[in-house]
């Protein structure tokens, strides 16, 4: 089930929100069992057979967790073997068929690929697992109850795309008792971010959606200036795609009494690739940094293993988030920037603001460029097109795909007739004139999130209905493949 569907909207959202509460009053347990319950039913929506791998998974994991509370001599041996049934769980469903293919090409070999139906969301709840075992083993967490832990796992506003939230966190929540009745303001204040969310996705993301589609559809037909108009066009897409799933996620969690992570800080401001990682996906960065980066030794042995390490978590970033060589040269690339970051920071820093700005947003948005590509080669060939700048008409096609159904009635009601009869692609330019000013002017919509006001509320209502009123089947999240 997706967050932009009818039946989620008008059926299971507000059902869930009344049983849970009302299960609340009868007792707190049957308010978790509701959350589980349908946590369950949204993730195996589509297809029960998809819930089968991680319910096992749970299982297992669970009686691992079990294991480091009760055999505490053993308990080292009872953190390791989870760890790596998870990751090769993860291995298995998500690069099995990537490493056939790589032999089959390397040694001219032609085993078979396998039929495999990769479980939902799987690189978001293998990490989720793991961060559960490593807490229980630092004993973060005081409690082993099987229903909090399936809770946390199985969280719906969370388990397809995150954010991710550590165990301690989540659980400190999810059991105190003040946030088990129903709070009218986190109601309204999650109905606002969700909106928010939703139009985001349907009207911005969508629309850039298609334009790119068109370019990568049309190759051989396009020109220079179409690509680097497409380049920005998927810029803009993924963030206002992942951002607004991000803000329905959290939205939603605020209807039960329950925060999730911020996930988004502007990131289309940063000034250094550094900072850009600083805003961008950051509860999967601070993941990254405290499984993987500080246990490989962090910051504290020296600038060779520093820079080293950097090198290691952003290779593992590429390949977590895809089963192709361009998410690995992305993550290594933006590996290598990282390092660079690092020894040149000072230099850096006495740079004039907006250079540097210019500088981190091209090479966001090219590195975008190649997270998009379906091989190396082609990514190379499209900044090779950009970069020659021969052709700088901008096709019809491309401009067409951002005409709206509602373009007439807004040309008419804002008397926009005169601009867009007279200034060619005069809706490609509003929308890359409203994307950036969303991006680059307001302070982050989190931080205000708690506040109601009544014109916050009126348009947070307006950009609901106009995006309700766009629903036409359901468009799939970007991230919703990783």
């Amino acid at each position: 089930m997706q967050f932009n569907s009818f039946i989620f909207i008008l059926l299971f959202l507000p059902l869930v929100i009344m049983a849970y509460f009302i299960g609340n009053k009868i007792n707190q347990t049957v308010g978790k069992i509701v959350i589980i319950l349908a946590s369950v039913i949204f993730y195996s929506y589509y297809d029960l057979s998809v819930f089968t791998v991680l319910a096992i998974s749970l299982l297992i994991n669970y009686l691992f967790v079990i294991g480091i509370k009760k055999f505490k001599k053993w308990k080292r041996a009872f953190v390791i073997f989870p760890i790596i049934i998870n990751i090769c769980l993860l291995l298995y469903f998500k690069y099995l068929n990537f490493a056939i293919n790589n032999i089959n090409l390397i040694f001219g070999r032609e085993f078979a690929l396998k039929e495999l139906t990769m479980p939902l969301g799987i690189s978001f709840f293998t990490f989720q697992q793991i961060a559960y075992i490593v807490s229980s083993y630092k004993e973060e967490i005081e409690q082993t109850s099987f229903i909090d832990y399936l809770a946390y796992i199985l969280y719906f506003p969370k388990i397809l795309m995150g954010p991710l939230i550590e165990p301690v966190d989540f659980i400190r929540q999810f059991n105190n008792e003040k946030l088990k009745t129903f709070n009218l303001d986190n109601l309204a204040s999650g109905i606002k971010i969700f909106s928010f969310g939703l139009f985001k996705k349907m009207m911005i993301a969508d629309v850039f959606s298609k334009a790119v589609s068109w370019g990568y559809a049309n190759i051989d037909n396009t020109t220079s200036m179409d690509w680097i108009l497409i380049s920005i066009f998927y810029t803009f897409e993924i963030y206002f795609d992942f951002s607004g799933y991000s803000d329905m996620a959290v939205g939603i969690s605020s209807m039960f009494n329950i925060s999730l992570p911020i996930n988004f800080d502007s990131p289309y401001k940063a000034l250094s690739v550094r900072d850009f990682w600083k805003r961008w996906h950051i509860s999967l960065t601070k993941f990254f940094t405290k499984y993987i980066y500080i246990p490989l030794g962090g910051s504290k042995k020296g600038k060779v293993l520093t820079y080293i390490n950097t090198l290691l978590v952003f290779i593992i970033s590429g390949i977590w988030h895809g089963a192709n060589w361009t998410f690995i040269l992305w993550g290594l690339i933006y590996g290598i920037l990282m390092v660079l970051d690092r020894i040149f920071e000072k230099i850096e820093s006495k740079i004039f603001e907006p250079v540097r700005w210019f500088f981190t947003f091209n090479i966001i948005n090219f590195l975008w460029l190649l997270f998009r590509s379906y091989t190396i080669n082609m990514w190379i060939q499209l900044i090779k097109r950009i970069i020659s700048f021969q052709d700088t008409s901008i096709s019809q096609g491309l401009i067409d795909n951002f005409v709206m159904s509602e373009s007439k009635f807004i040309q008419s009601i804002f008397h926009l007739d005169k601009f867009a009869n007279n200034i060619r692609g005069f809706w490609l330019l509003v929308y890359l004139i409203i994307s950036f000013s969303v991006c680059l002017i307001p302070e982050n919509n989190y931080k205000n999130h708690k506040s109601l006001s009544f014109m916050s509320m009126i348009s947070s209502a307006i950009l609901f209905i106009w995006a309700f009123i766009c629903l036409s089947g359901e468009s799939v999240f970007v991230y919703f493949n990783f």
